[in-house]
């Protein structure tokens, strides 16, 4: 009966994988904003006029990239603190002849329910990039023909 319950594991122990992949992603985008955030902080210092205003602009979005990313990470850790416990409350259950059913099934959902928020952070700053990488229309040359 052990290898049943370690058959029902393998789901959410796949969804954890999952998981560490994209806390994995997010990490290195915060890293990368982390380090665009301390050169622009050097700029901060070094500029003025419209220059330094482009610079407070940037760095509101680094900010917001930062939370968002902070959130998703958070949200994905909690979730696999869930599918912890969800396998857990598995094993658990079969050693003790418990029925379990009903709360392995609410971890489950709210391991799922946090990857899903998590996955919405990722999407508000992925969004927020593209919001901010916009190449001006001037630089497209549109107008051109011959490219």
């Amino acid at each position: 009966m052990i290898a049943h319950t370690i058959q029902l594991a393998l789901a959410p122990v796949f969804m954890l994988v999952a998981i560490g992949n994209i806390m994995n992603i997010l990490t290195t985008r915060l890293g990368r904003i982390v380090d665009r955030s301390r050169n622009l902080q050097r700029l901060y210092g070094e500029t003025s006029g419209a220059a330094h205003d482009a610079v407070v602009v940037e760095i509101r979005y680094v900010d917001r990239r930062i939370q968002l990313i902070g959130r998703a990470l958070l949200m994905l850790v909690i979730s696999g603190l869930a599918i912890g416990v969800t396998v857990g409350t598995l094993f658990v259950g079969q050693l003790r002849k418990l029925d379990v059913e009903v709360p392995v099934g609410i971890f489950f959902f709210i391991a799922i329910a946090l990857l899903m928020v998590a996955l919405v952070y990722l999407l508000l700053e992925t969004r927020l990039v593209a919001k901010t990488l916009r190449l001006p229309r001037e630089l497209l040359e549109l107008d051109r023909r011959d490219l």
